[in-house]
């Protein structure tokens, strides 16, 4: 089925685009492991990412989250990451090499809907930003870091089959 040329899946996108729950049904239909970065950055600092936020600040969070990261030498791995891991250009560089990103892609409006509680869902969204502006920042550098760009329209499953038609055609 896959040739291990690229040892990895990426998997970025915004917050509430289903990176992690993608990411739990793609491993075990590839069988591959799995690792979500914010569960790895909580495990580190001790607390969850919206008291890390509250605690330290948003750039100490994201210098926290870089630092995780970087920590990882995952192999044969699906890796759902944070929404704003790609503020890191030295963590999407670690997490790039040897592995295929992909970018799990939702419209503003679909955000919007889903993102009810973005203090308490521990989202970074740096002083006086709008939810618009950080949908526009990120979404330049989700579609600079990845490889594929699954648009999401349809239901969870069709997500996953959508991610493994794509990854199979990069000689994963």
């Amino acid at each position: 089925m896959m040739s291990n040329t690229k040892e990895n899946i990426i998997l970025i996108g915004m917050p509430t685009s289903g990176k992690s729950t993608v990411g739990v049904i793609l491993a075990k239909m590839l069988g591959m492991d799995f690792v979500d970065t914010d569960i790895v950055l909580q495990r580190r600092e001790g607390r969850k990412l919206r008291d890390l936020i509250a605690a330290k600040g948003i750039d100490a969070f994201l210098a926290a989250e870089e630092q995780a990261v970087l920590s990882l030498q995952a192999k044969h791995a699906v890796i759902a990451t944070g929404g704003s891991v790609v503020y890191s250009e030295a963590a999407m560089a670690h997490l790039s090499e040897g592995a295929v990103v992909v970018y799990l892609k939702i419209e503003l409006e679909e955000l919007r809907r889903r993102l009810t509680d973005i203090r308490g869902r521990g989202v970074v969204l740096h002083d006086g930003e709008t939810l618009e502006e950080m949908f526009a920042n990120r979404t330049a550098l989700y579609e600079r870091y990845s490889d594929i760009t699954i648009t999401e329209t349809g239901t969870i499953e069709d997500t996953v089959r959508a991610v493994i038609e794509a990854v199979e055609g990069t000689e994963l």
